[in-house]
């Protein structure tokens, strides 16, 4: 049983490595993308705690934390670091033909949304502590927050993946791309590294194996 664990252990890692290795081969915008997917996995995992809390269930404060640990370092610094950092910055340098910033209102509004949401992410933190310290009334602060921000964020994305990177993509000329592309290696493999990634996605994998098999 020992063998077998330490084996499927092994090979849940590797699987992690070749998932991350393709990922960051892929173009800047398309890393995004795949970032996205596993947010949008994060969200329903989210949705379900929801439903388990308004219904009743028992949904362990562990298990919130640690997709709230998720949604904080890798959903806000790793990949809104990205783009606020990175990609808008590069955007708004404008285009080789001195066109002007590239989706300035669009970029304004993602920030804007970026901000709201780590509102709503604080706001569940504290209501989830008052939750852990035995007051079950801030179960439904949590549920409240929880959806605004699934609703933010999956407005947010669509508006990302359709409209804001394909503006990138089409705009930015082979030299930022490139700028573009050697910055999130920076960022990939030097402010996060690949095991915090690896990390990441091994926490994400056993919270879909609770709350949504």
């Amino acid at each position: 049983m020992c063998n077998g664990t330490r084996e499927e252990t092994s090979k849940n890692k590797s699987i992690l490595e070749d998932y991350i290795a393709t990922k960051m081969k892929m173009e800047p915008t398309t890393q995004l993308k795949a970032e996205h997917d596993s947010v949008k996995l994060a969200l329903r995992i989210l949705g379900v705690m929801c439903n388990r809390l308004e219904s009743g269930q028992e949904t362990k404060s562990k298990y919130i934390d640690e997709l709230l640990q998720f949604l904080r370092v890798f959903a806000d610094r790793f990949h809104h670091g990205k783009e606020e950092d990175i990609l808008f910055r590069i955007m708004q340098e404008g285009t080789a033909r001195d066109e002007g910033p590239i989706g300035e209102v669009m970029v304004c509004v993602a920030i804007m949304e970026h901000f709201v949401g780590r509102d709503y992410i604080k706001d569940i933190g504290e209501a989830l502590a008052k939750y852990k310290s035995g007051d079950h009334r801030a179960s439904a602060r949590i549920i409240e927050s929880s959806r605004n921000y699934i609703e933010l964020l999956t407005q947010h994305i669509d508006k990302e993946d359709n409209i804001l990177y394909p503006m990138a993509d089409k705009h930015l000329s082979t030299e930022k791309q490139r700028k573009l592309a050697q910055e999130f290696e920076t960022v990939n493999r030097e402010k996060f590294g690949i095991d915090m990634q690896e990390e990441f996605y091994e926490l994400l994998n056993n919270l879909k194996e609770v709350y949504l098999v």
